[in-house]
């Protein structure tokens, strides 16, 4: 060999290479971002998208360092995932250096009219102009405490920065654990409880996902089922058990719901997923990831009597395998080894809870979380619901006399989700709920809105109509979008759906436009119109009827997925 090549000698390779529109790379035209003023670009690499950026190992078995040289017209600004940074203002070009191996995923670039505000002594917040007092007002001096507090369980964040930029509403998920540079969706802004959960989940990621990475996408729950507990330790440990307790239960219900929808034996609902060539395996990424993976991970905390004791383990656990990738069997066979005295009882392969089981069979989890300390908030959401739902409706009073403003955000979209399960509901039920209810929820944020104009949709409830309406006119985030879109198209709206459409495909990014497209397309089949304006005179003009579809409402919504990677 050359003396350049000989082995365990550095050598240099260099790739020219030019990349045209791809999966990785958004760009948005003026009108798609909340400014209007200037263009955007962001990337989204995960799972699989950023060999589209970049040429790169594209696997989360393979970690580098990286740098990145970026120019930019003047009036852009430019960030980068990575530790360090600098700005040559005369040349309008920045340099980024990622000092820790990472990824290829975790790589990732943002462009456009950001500007920002510190909101702690290592966390700042960028966004567009118009929106950076709304992001100041919700996180500043909060993600301070709870990167401390995760700092408490998990040992020290090896990160340097935990900023946060917000994205448009063209941001394919809802949020992206970027190291250094959280990217979140701008909508979930005005949904406080979400912007919660989802920001501790992203800072969860620093330790469990960044840090320590599932080697193959087979085992995703390593990254998500041991965040999401995390999450849960950090919420616990900043805003008490009743309201990690309520979260968690809004997320089973979920779970339960889509195993419904899919069947107990499906694969997908396996913790090891098969992944056959040529599949995505962003298509793999479901509840199952989350919620499985984390009651897996709580199980694992119960078998050590203490919960502080299981966090002493992950320290550990980060401690020995920072930087790297791992597999399932890594982390059993440190917890064993952790705990001698388990290994000796042979929990691993206690009946019934088997490892392996939990690794391999399809279903729902083998044990699930207590969450009787969650009662005190989750009593009055299941109380309201038996009213609504025990016949003969005899209770209308009582029932109307909650007062949903009083709720917490989580209370609210697990009662509205319930009603979502049971619909469609008896005409005399819902009409009584919108009478109740339906002008509460229209001053709610996003996050409730779209769960009561789902039950509006799935229930043909034709007075309420025109604020579904309303709603997508203003929309223009796919997780506020396609769920809609995809009750209105399994029903009996799929004309009224076509309608609305046509009138907002403009501010829509491509890609959504795309997808809405394929939704709508499936079978589209109009009869006359339905004369509705004698029901209410903001009620649609025209409400076409699809003969050939029928109102399955088994459709497996985003809104049962937790997007945030």
């Amino acid at each position: 060999l050359p003396a350049a090549l000989q082995p365990h000698q550095p050598f240099q390779i260099i790739v020219r290479y030019t990349t045209a529109d791809g999966p990785a790379i958004w760009w948005l035209d003026p009108e798609l971002t909340y400014g209007n003023a200037k263009p955007f670009v962001f990337t989204q690499g995960h799972s699989v998208c950023n060999r589209s950026f970049f040429p790169c190992f594209d696997t989360p078995a393979v970690k580098c360092t990286y740098s990145a040289t970026v120019k930019a017209p003047a009036g852009i600004q430019v960030l980068m995932s990575a530790t360090q940074s600098s700005y040559l203002e005369e040349e309008g070009v920045y340099q980024f250096y990622m000092e820790y191996p990472v990824p290829a995923y975790l790589v990732a670039l943002v462009a456009g009219d950001l500007i920002h505000a510190d909101i702690g002594p290592r966390s700042r917040v960028w966004a567009e102009p118009c929106l950076l007092p709304t992001a100041i007002s919700k996180l500043s001096g909060i993600v301070e405490r709870w990167l401390t507090a995760a700092e408490s369980l998990y040992g020290p964040y090896i990160w340097g920065r935990y900023d946060i930029v917000f994205l448009p509403p063209s941001f394919p998920i809802v949020a992206m654990e970027n190291p250094c540079l959280t990217f979140i969706i701008s909508s979930i802004l005005e949904s406080d409880e979400f912007l919660i959960i989802d920001v501790i989940h992203e800072v969860a990621h620093s330790w469990f996902g960044n840090a320590v990475t599932n080697a193959t996408w087979e085992e995703m729950w390593l990254s998500e089922g041991l965040a999401t507990y995390a999450q849960r330790r950090i919420t616990t440990e900043t805003y008490g058990a009743a309201f990690t307790c309520l979260e968690t239960a809004f997320r089973l219900d979920a779970l339960h719901r889509q195993m419904k929808l899919l069947g107990e034996d499906n694969p997908v609902s396996k913790l090891q997923v098969k992944l056959e060539p040529g599949v995505n395996p962003s298509n793999l990424m479901n509840l199952f990831t989350y919620e499985k993976g984390y009651c897996f991970v709580y199980y694992l905390s119960q078998l050590c009597g203490d919960p502080r004791h299981f966090d002493s383990f992950l320290r550990a656990y980060i401690e020995k395998y920072k930087f790297t990738s791992v597999v399932a069997q890594d982390l059993l066979d440190s917890f064993l080894n952790f705990f001698p005295e388990l290994k000796e009882q042979c929990v691993e392969s206690k009946a019934g809870l088997e490892f392996e089981r939990w690794l391999n069979a399809t279903g729902p989890p083998l044990a699930e979380p207590d969450l009787s300390q969650g009662s005190s908030l989750t009593r009055p959401v299941e109380t309201l619901f038996k009213l609504w739902t025990t016949e003969p409706l005899d209770s209308v009073a009582a029932a109307s006399s909650v007062d949903l403003t009083k709720w917490r955000t989580f209370q609210t979209v697990l009662f509205l989700d319930r009603l979502l399960d049971g619909s469609p509901l008896p005409h005399e039920v819902i009409k009584k709920l919108s009478e109740c209810y339906s002008s509460q929820l229209d001053s709610m944020n996003a996050e409730i809105r779209i769960r009561w104009l789902q039950i509006v949709v799935r229930n043909d409830y034709y007075p309420d109509l025109y604020k579904v309406r309303r709603f997508l006119e203003n929309q223009m985030s796919r997780m506020y979008t396609i769920p809609l879109y995809e009750d209105l198209c399994t029903g009996t709206l799929k004309s009224f759906a076509l309608e609305i459409f046509y009138q907002t495909q403009n501010q829509l990014h491509p890609n959504l436009r795309k997808t809405i497209q394929q939704i709508l397309s499936q079978g589209l089949n109009p009869l006359p119109a339905i004369d509705t304006t004698a029901v209410t005179t903001d009620t649609p003009a025209m409400v076409l009827e699809d003969k050939v579809s029928e109102a399955t409402n088994g459709a497996i919504s985003l809104r049962d997925v937790n997007v945030s990677a």
